[in-house]
């Protein structure tokens, strides 16, 4: 190659860096101040719900509140993260600025009256609509766009849980299962990185951190309850998925009215509360991941809070499912341990990162996560959790519009461009048809 040429090629490389850069950077800084500015509100409403218990009895009205606005104002944006998916991967739906605003204000009312929900969905989707905005006023070609929005869910993603590297892979990993777009590469690592920095450093907001204590030693008996509860995570990440779903459909099956909806699933969740005779399965659940590695939790826990969950979320209430996935994988795991005869804040921070692996099939981002969140002690245990909860949870997830790029076993045909939404009907979805 002549030295004219390689110049060429070097400073085109250089160019595409430094671009990269600057906007990733970009998005990083509008993901990370909205992260900051969301995790300080949702503080804020959680203590309002927990010195104030009445405001529980507002959560049908809050619930019927959110769903009109969406109904005369959210246009396409209530199909949440899966717009955003439907979007990188060829669609041709735009996703409108007023996604961030709408989820924000959404789930600050699931959380002050009492919902069971979580924060990423909220974190990605501002993320995504705010890169999307980005991405306009800079009049970025349609590759750049796609990149861009990768950079959007990265960036909400790793400044709301402080974990920048998961974070970078999460937003890769999460388009179709089986592979990774390594041309966004960089450019999620920026946003993600970017958006953590601004969040923590900036903003001054701290993350919560887990004690996993001690280790056990690698043994051949050890590894063989591992798998085995790894494979109870995986289960369980199913039928959060699929019972979610389910309740969906029966409530828009029952109520057409999106409305009517919302306000029915609020008084579900306050008859269960007056029925168990307990608040704990009610909003993040951090109490209770905190419990799974310290005192200790109802054996039960965690299917009470994946039912309260689901249940929220199925009538139509704005909020994650992320957080809740930690806390269900941590009860799990931490009512296991006896049974395994294993340290329960070991199982728990397995179950914490397996279930919710299981159910965004993203075992990378999940081991990653892992090791920010409770060092990388535990690594192999980590892996081997994700990586067994990834395959038996089959190709079921909580993101319908997640493509399905390769099987998990050669022994399942999937058509070319299926997602997990698609193949549930029998049929190829074309992207962004939102059917």
């Amino acid at each position: 190659m002549l030295p004219m040429q390689l110049f060429r090629l070097r400073w085109l490389l250089w160019r595409t860096f430094l671009k990269w850069i600057l906007l990733g950077s970009g998005v990083g800084i509008l993901s990370g101040t909205a992260s900051a500015f969301f995790l300080i509100s949702l503080e804020y409403v959680t203590d309002q719900r927990t010195e104030h218990p009445w405001l529980l009895f507002l959560l049908p009205a809050g619930g019927a509140f959110v769903s009109f606005l969406y109904l005369k104002l959210g246009k396409n944006s209530a199909k949440g993260n899966n717009l955003i998916l439907e979007q990188i991967n060829d669609g041709k739906e735009t996703i409108p600025l007023r996604m961030a605003p709408l989820v924000l204000l959404g789930t600050l009312i699931t959380h002050l009256f009492g919902g069971s929900a979580g924060r990423e969905g909220t974190a990605v989707q501002m993320g995504g609509s705010l890169a999307e905005g980005f991405g306009k006023l800079l009049r970025v070609s349609p590759v750049d766009r796609r990149i861009l929005l990768i950079c959007g869910i990265s960036g909400g993603f790793g400044s709301i849980f402080g974990t920048p590297l998961a974070g970078t892979v999460f937003g890769l990993e999460v388009l179709a299962i089986g592979l990774i777009s390594h041309e966004a590469l960089l450019p999620a690592f920026v946003a993600s990185y970017v958006g953590h920095l601004v969040t923590t450093s900036f903003w001054g907001v701290s993350h919560i951190q887990y004690q996993v204590g001690a280790v056990p030693d690698l043994s051949a008996l050890v590894l063989l309850k591992v798998i085995f509860a790894s494979l109870l995570f995986g289960l369980t990440s199913i039928l959060f998925s699929e019972l979610t779903h389910a309740l969906k459909k029966g409530y828009s099956y029952l109520f057409r009215n999106p409305m009517i909806k919302s306000a029915v699933g609020g008084l579900i969740i306050i008859g269960l509360v007056y029925l168990l005779g307990t608040r704990d399965y009610l909003g993040l659940g951090l109490p209770l991941i905190q419990d799974s590695f310290g005192e200790g939790v109802s054996p039960f826990a965690f299917l009470w809070k994946l039912i309260f969950t689901s249940l929220t979320l199925g009538a139509g209430f704005q909020g994650g499912e992320v957080t809740p996935l930690f806390a269900i994988g941590a009860t799990l795991g931490n009512a296991l341990s006896g049974f395994l005869h294993l340290y329960g804040p070991f199982l728990a921070s397995l179950g914490f990162i397996a279930v919710f692996c299981g159910a965004t099939n993203t075992p990378i981002a999940c081991f990653l996560m892992g090791i920010e969140l409770f060092g990388s002690s535990g690594a192999v245990y980590m892996f081997i959790a994700c990586l067994v909860s990834y395959l038996f949870s089959g190709h079921t997830g909580i993101y319908t519009s997640q493509q399905i790029g390769i099987s998990k076993s050669h022994l399942i045909q999937i058509p070319q461009g299926a997602t997990l939404g698609s193949i549930k009907l029998g049929k190829k979805k074309k992207p962004g048809s939102g059917k």
